[in-house]
């Protein structure tokens, strides 16, 4: 299970990246967010704040095959990392 949050993280981390490198995108999450830069810094190595980025990236089709595409991932790449990170388990109602 470690070695798969690690996997999910280190997808994050790289969406992370691709989020700085996007002004439109990044300003976004730091609006919705009220997040600082330096926040954003900390939170790297936050797993609960890395999942809360995937969630807000999977809100736009577009970022996610762009940030796929950029970074040689699938598509699904987000979703199944977002699943191993603090709160990112699909709730079962039965």
């Amino acid at each position: 299970m470690a070695a798969e949050q690690e996997r999910a993280e280190m997808v994050a981390i790289q969406a992370l990246g691709w989020m700085a490198g996007n002004d439109e995108v990044l300003g976004q999450f730091l609006g919705a967010s009220g997040a600082s830069v330096d926040d954003l810094r900390s939170g790297a190595g936050d797993p609960a704040f890395l999942g809360g980025l995937l969630d807000f990236l999977m809100l736009e089709d577009a970022w996610i095959t762009a940030f796929c595409d950029s970074a040689g991932l699938p598509y699904d790449a987000p979703m199944r990392a977002r699943a191993q990170l603090p709160g990112g388990a699909q709730m079962h109602w039965t």
